[in-house]
């Protein structure tokens, strides 16, 4: 699960030269993602700042709780660490921080991440009331396209991901052939979520995440007509539309795998609903080209669902950025004009749902390639593979 010193190397460069053309003396980085991406430092988040000073110049220094410290030496960060001993303390962790900055940084323009809560803001203001603190985009930026390490990691993750799938469908295979009763949605989240989990800690020596290593929401039946509504105590029936929709991720670079199921023989309407969503998903996924907008190729997948007149069946956008947190931009949506390029990982996942019938999603984790779109989950996903028999 290591990156290279190289891959940490080459982003440490391109920050730096990012934060010397905006004028900026360095970046207060706070984000854990973004701590992860720039430093390969991944830490349990509690109430305890960790700050990332990156200078425009000079070697970045973490801020961080002392208990942290040993872990953090243990995964070899790539940046010099200090430490202060608790929150609040008797002096605060933006005192301390004020300490580490150079003088000319403490009287300079200092660059922040977006994330940077209210609180923490008003405290640096207070710690360093000669700084010149402003809003900055340079890592969201970077962010955007993955290099060729990360997207290894990706791939990775997509493997996982998909065999969680097929861990999903065999629990329920399994009950049907057994004549014993049907898992809940949230024990079959549970046996899903395990199967994940288990694959890292098996595969890897070090396993590092800045949120989870696997997830994983369950909806069958009527409950599949709400996507993000939370697994249930309902137990699966015969005839249910079941979708499974899983993430998982390896050093933090995540993917998504999403199906719709039907146990038992469709009937004519789930056929016909799954139907129109797979054509949405294979139109918005082979839109997924270099040089496309967002907006438009969303517009374009979400066209699929409103010609069949199931438009207002529609309750999302066509997919969002996936990297080091499950959802990233940019955002494969009508209000986002930025420009695809080679590099960029996407979830390609319309949905519809018929309110007191059920929802059809099928996702994928979609890497852009100067020669097209590339699925990197590739579970099954026709509507006769999708059945599980009875």
């Amino acid at each position: 699960m290591r990156l290279p010193d190289a891959f940490y190397a080459r982003v440490r460069a391109e920050a730096q030269a990012g934060l010397a053309a905006r004028g900026l003396a360095g970046l207060l980085v706070t984000a854990p993602t973004d701590v992860a991406y720039l430093v390969g430092f991944f830490y349990a988040v509690t109430e305890r700042p960790v700050y990332l000073w990156l200078p425009a110049e000079g070697d970045p220094v973490c801020l961080m709780p002392e208990l942290d410290e040993h872990y953090a030496r243990s995964q070899g960060v790539h940046a010099d660490v200090a430490t202060y001993f608790e929150y609040p303390g008797t002096r605060s962790p933006e005192e301390h921080l004020a300490d580490l900055l150079p003088s000319q940084a403490a009287r300079g323009r200092v660059g922040h991440s977006a994330s940077l809560t209210v609180g923490q803001l008003g405290r640096l203001r207070t710690a360093l009331p000669d700084a010149d603190l402003a809003v900055d985009g340079t890592i969201a930026q970077m962010r955007l396209r993955k290099h060729p390490e990360e997207v290894e990691l990706h791939r990775q993750a997509a493997a996982i991901c998909d065999e969680m799938l097929g861990a999903g469908r065999a629990l329920v295979e399994e009950a049907l052939a057994s004549r014993s009763p049907l898992p809940t949605e949230g024990g079959l989240a549970r046996h899903v979520i395990g199967y994940g989990t288990d694959a890292m800690y098996a595969r890897y020596q070090h396993v590092v995440y800045t949120t989870k290593l696997a997830g994983g929401l369950v909806y069958a039946g009527p409950n599949s007509a709400h996507p993000h509504g939370l697994p249930s105590r309902r137990r699966l029936q015969v005839g249910d539309t079941l979708i499974l929709s899983l993430g998982a991720a390896v050093a933090s670079r995540f993917v998504e795998s999403e199906r719709t199921f039907v146990i038992g023989e469709p009937s004519e309407r789930q056929r016909e609903v799954f139907d129109v969503a797979a054509r949405a998903q294979e139109v918005g996924t082979q839109g997924l080209r270099a040089g496309r907008t967002c907006a438009e190729v969303n517009a374009e997948c979400l066209d699929v669902i409103r010609a069949a007149g199931m438009g207002q069946h529609i309750r999302h956008r066509q997919g969002h950025g996936i990297g080091l947190a499950q959802h990233e931009p940019p955002w494969v949506e009508d209000g986002d004009e930025t420009v695809l390029q080679p590099g960029m990982v996407l979830s390609s996942e319309p949905g519809v749902y018929v309110p007191g019938h059920a929802g059809y999603r099928i996702s994928d984790t979609v890497l852009v390639t100067e020669q097209g779109p590339e699925r990197l989950t590739t579970y099954p996903r026709t509507i006769e593979e999708s059945v599980i028999e009875v």
